[in-house]
């Protein structure tokens, strides 16, 4: 069995979208270099991702902040304690 993971988080000033495989990135978007990357090792056959990937990576982080926002706003009256 292989565990197959993509991970998707963000902040008000980062985000991170990374696919990996049994503990292995394969793919993360470069929010800076506003580019994908694949950290694969040369002596493994190489995974691309297909064209898009990484404008479906920015899309996500619109919707990760949008939810960021939402749940700010339906916390925001709840006491620490709570």
């Amino acid at each position: 069995l292989h565990v197959d993971r993509q991970v998707v988080g963000c902040s008000d000033h980062e985000g991170e979208q990374a696919y990996n495989l049994d503990g292995e990135e394969k793919w993360f978007a470069d929010f800076i270099k506003r580019e994908g990357v694949e950290p694969q090792p040369p002596f493994v056959d190489h995974v691309s991702y297909v064209d898009g990937t990484y404008q479906t990576a920015e899309a996500n982080q619109q919707a990760c902040k949008t939810s960021l926002d939402n749940a700010r706003r339906a916390m925001k009256d709840f006491k620490i304690e709570d």
